[in-house]
């Protein structure tokens, strides 16, 4: 029994290499699970390899394997579909199983829609997967592999959900030797990771309610640390071989401050050389943790602030203050956080011109390295996208595979060119302020890592321009799509 994994890129046909890309870490949990069980496997993600459609349905008929399985976001719905389709028509004996966000979310429309799909599996893969493989091998019957979803007799069925992974140090750490080449970690388009870089998992799923998000269905709303133990040892493994630089891609990497603090001093206790990055919320934060945090080599810090506005927030569903936000850099800056990136969403619903221009005035009111601002996207699996579809301004059938950008399809949003307009100002402004350039340049030049980055990227400053040009991303469901 051979099981191949593909993470499909995001973009189709006129493919490139993508050198920004993060390891897909949910796939590397899956292939370990399965090689601990002598399942044969391999992986390619095709983002990161510049793969093409045809090279990749090379590679699968080079490794002819019994079960294919694409970990699938929205963003690389339409190509994993193209990649299946291929597959199957060179293949049609093999199984071929979708995973990840979209297909949680989209498991029925997915198998009435692709006949090359076989089979969903739904949430957590690891285990599933395993499960499914050896259900397969023995020529079982589906219905015993909870989690998952199939045809039979030309109906869609669906199993029970298997129940959440408890106790996450049990899992084994990620073999990262089946990935090839270099990953790296920018921000707007600037390296910030300069050394061999790799993404780390401390904990899993999220207890908060965000209607932006997806994270809390995925994962039921539970929320499952790694010990400071457990953390260390795949640390201290993952350095030996070279690795300099982390991020970590929780939800709630500083939930628990405690823990967080525990593992810091772990790391500087152990003599690690490493530097680090993640995410926090702004209200789960302390001095002393940002301190322990900085001590223990963290050089980055994401805050997801999203809004000035309370009404906003309110919608959302984030339990924030803008106060708290404003606390919450301030405490970083005064512990040393080399950056600090602020992340911002504008467009909900019914958000007026007057609250959009607060948010980005609240961006220069903050002591902040870097603004992401965002217009907001949403998908199915969140709250904004089932109270889009109840208002009608979301078409289910016509929108499940895409990210609906909310000013383009409500007509109660400020439209989307104005809102490109404002925060293109916004940028401009906060980047040409004398005072903020000068205070950027002195952290720099007092900053290694900043230096560093600064060097890797003399050639490339350009993207800078290009950023401001472009004006705004669009957020496709905040950061619970890293993996």
């Amino acid at each position: 029994m051979k099981f191949s994994f593909i993470n499909p890129s995001p973009y189709s046909n006129a493919l490139h290499v993508c050198l920004n890309a993060w390891p897909p870490i949910g796939m590397l949990y899956c292939t370990e699970v399965l090689m601990r069980e002598r399942i044969e496997v391999s992986l390619l993600d095709q983002p990161a390899k510049g793969f093409s459609l045809n090279q990749t349905l090379n590679w699968v008929k080079k490794e002819d394997p019994d079960i294919l399985g694409l970990s699938v976001l929205n963003t690389a719905a339409k190509e994993a579909s193209n990649v299946a389709e291929e597959v199957k028509r060179e293949n049609p004996n093999i199984t071929i199983v979708f995973g990840n966000y979209h297909p949680t979310f989209n498991a029925e429309r997915i198998l009435n829609t692709y006949p090359s799909v076989d089979v969903i599996v739904r949430g957590e893969g690891e285990f599933t997967s395993l499960e499914l493989a050896r259900c397969l091998e023995k020529g079982g019957d589906l219905e015993e592999v909870r989690g998952i979803t199939f045809r039979k007799n030309g109906k869609v069925v669906s199993t029970p959900d298997r129940p959440l992974i408890k106790d996450v140090d049990s899992l084994p750490f990620p073999d990262r030797n089946l990935l090839e080449g270099q990953y790296t970690s920018s921000i707007l388009g600037v390296k910030v990771a300069t050394k061999k870089f790799t993404t780390l998992v401390s904990s899993r799923g999220c207890p908060f309610s965000c209607t932006f998000c997806a994270c809390r269905k995925f994962a039921r709303g539970v929320w499952r640390a790694r010990s400071a133990d457990n953390i260390i040892e795949e640390l201290e493994f993952l350095q030996s071989v070279g690795y300099e630089q982390f991020l970590f891609v929780d939800d709630n990497f500083t939930l628990d401050n405690k823990r967080v603090i525990e593992l810091c001093r772990k790391i500087r206790k152990s003599h690690m050389d490493i530097e680090w990055f993640c995410d926090s919320r702004v209200d789960h934060v302390s001095y002393d943790m940002f301190r322990e945090m900085v001590k223990a080599g963290c050089r980055c810090l994401y805050f997801g602030i999203e809004s000035a506005n309370q009404r906003i927030l309110d919608y959302y569903k984030k339990g924030i203050t803008p106060e708290q936000a404003e606390n919450a850099v301030r405490k970083a800056r005064k512990a040393g956080v080399d950056v600090i990136v602020g992340s911002f969403i504008v467009g909900a619903p019914d958000e007026t011109r007057r609250e959009i221009k607060n948010t980005l005035k609240f961006i220069h009111k903050l002591d902040i390295d870097v603004p992401q601002v965002n217009a907001l996207g949403v998908l199915k699996g969140t709250d904004v996208w089932d109270d889009l579809v109840a208002r009608g301004f979301v078409d289910e059938d016509q929108h499940w595979e895409k990210t609906v950008s909310v000013p383009r399809v409500s007509p109660l949003t400020v439209p989307m060119e104005e809102i490109k307009l404002m925060i293109y100002e916004c940028f401009r402004e906060f980047y040409l302020r004398p005072k903020k350039l000068l205070n950027e340049i002195l952290r720099t030049i007092k900053s290694p890592f900043r230096m560093a980055a600064v060097v890797n990227n003399i050639s490339t400053y350009r993207v800078w321009g290009d950023t401001l040009r472009r004006g705004v991303g669009m957020r496709a469901q905040s950061r619970t799509q890293k993996d």
